[in-house]
């Protein structure tokens, strides 16, 4: 490899590497939804995954059935992470990078 390569190879990573720091601060930003029970349990996460609301409707909480809420509350926070990690990924391919969505 010579040095125009080597050159050309840095700067390559170099834009890459700034890439990935722009859609890591705009995925901190996103906000991605998640539901259950027909949107009576929603969470809300970022692009990057993190927990950032959760809303229960009040016809919901079943005080002789909290295991069924604990399941609902896991189901949209599930979904919504899901949801999050499709982002990241969709990002990350859009910017030439496949396969490390999931890790931002």
């Amino acid at each position: 490899m010579n040095q125009k390569q080597l050159k050309t190879m840095m700067a390559q990573a170099q834009r890459m590497q700034t890439g990935m720091l722009k859609a890591q601060e705009e995925l901190a930003d996103e906000r991605v939804e998640g539901t259950a029970a027909d949107g009576l349990v929603k969470a809300v996460v970022t692009g990057q995954g993190k927990l950032v609301g959760l809303t229960i409707s009040p016809e919901t909480i079943d005080p002789d059935d909290v295991e069924m809420l604990e399941d609902l509350i896991l189901v949209a926070v599930k979904n919504a992470v899901d949801e999050s990690k499709k982002l990241s990924e969709d990002r990350m391919n859009a910017l030439g990078i496949p396969g490390i969505g999931g890790l931002m």
